[in-house]
């Protein structure tokens, strides 16, 4: 399944990092009734994390193909973590809800959006000039009403805004050059987009990877773990985990040699279904590929992640 000699594509002498950032998707009990990740079937993710999925209780651990880490979620700030704090800690290493004074979300705070302006992963390597992109396509209605100024930018969205790195349209997921936030594409057809051929989660992590190979950072944002969590429908839960599965397969089969790949979230939620609410679990840091061990070595917060990789790239 993992592929990580030199045999397979021959590919580029540079560093490249492959980052999943999934929402909501905390480290939970061994509990099927209430945590989807036992209950769905998750062949991928427990070959990398050696056997088992991670569960409370939960040490570090270094696997044949993996570091598995779990990381604080609150920050050292009381009350349920947030998308938009937590988020803005991610993917600038400063602490977002200690500098906002609580947790906020789903949106970033405008009182925090100049440090994402100046100081964000995105920014950060864009003036190194190194190449970044934000897989996730979004549809035509989505740039018309952020043209028009009319709709609530993410941390991500906000971040590549700020840092002048285009976000993906209908062209570049026909080219396989993007990829739909439901991995599948299904979502596009249901919004009338007939042109849009569905795909497997499978071959979606393959496009992941050849996007990966020819830019120094790509992002992936996999948002559906929270949102089925918020509405607590353990089919809608399993689905999208078994989907994420596939897709990291997809991944993992290519030749690895110089690509790393980072799987992180921002707090917990889906693993947590007796609860509409996020939860306070740690999170998990799943780290596959080259040099995995010296930057698993380095990150034990979530603020460890983006200069963790930005002096990786540099």
């Amino acid at each position: 399944m993992l592929k990580t000699g030199t045999t397979g594509r021959v590919i580029s002498k540079n560093r490249h990092i492959a980052l999943i950032f999934l929402d909501g998707v905390g480290i939970g009990t061994k509990n099927s009734s209430i945590n989807p990740f036992f209950k769905a079937n998750l062949p991928t993710l427990k070959y990398i994390c050696g056997g088992e999925i991670p569960a409370i209780p939960f040490k570090n651990k270094s696997t044949k193909h993996a570091e598995v880490i779990g990381l604080d979620a609150c920050l050292g700030v009381k009350g349920l973590p947030q998308s938009g704090t937590n988020q803005v800690a991610i993917f600038t290493g400063l602490n977002g809800p200690k500098k906002y004074g609580r947790h906020f979300g789903p949106y970033p705070p405008s009182a925090l959006r100049q440090i994402l302006k100046e100081l964000s992963i995105f920014t950060a390597l864009k003036k190194l000039g190194r190449s970044v992109v934000f897989v996730n396509a979004y549809p035509p209605e989505f740039h018309t009403y952020l043209a028009a100024g009319t709709i609530r930018l993410t941390v991500t969205t906000l971040s590549c805004q700020y840092a002048e790195i285009p976000l993906l349209t209908e062209r570049e997921l026909l080219q396989n050059k993007a990829l739909s936030s439901d991995l599948t594409r299904e979502k596009w057809r249901e919004l009338g987009y007939k042109n849009i051929i569905k795909i497997t989660s499978q071959e979606a992590g393959k496009h992941f990877f050849d996007i990966a190979i020819n830019n120094d950072l790509s992002v992936f944002e996999y948002w559906l773990p929270d949102h089925a969590g918020h509405r607590r429908n353990m089919d809608e839960a399993v689905g999208v985990l078994e989907k994420l599965d596939d897709f990291l397969h997809g991944f993992l089969e290519q030749n690895l040699r110089n690509v790393t790949l980072i799987i992180v979230s921002d707090h917990g939620n889906v693993e947590d279904l007796s609860t509409k609410s996020h939860t306070i679990n740690n999170v998990p840091c799943i780290i596959v590929g080259d040099n995995r061990k010296s930057l698993g070595n380095k990150i034990r917060s979530l603020l460890d992640i983006a200069p963790s990789i930005l002096n990786y790239l540099k």
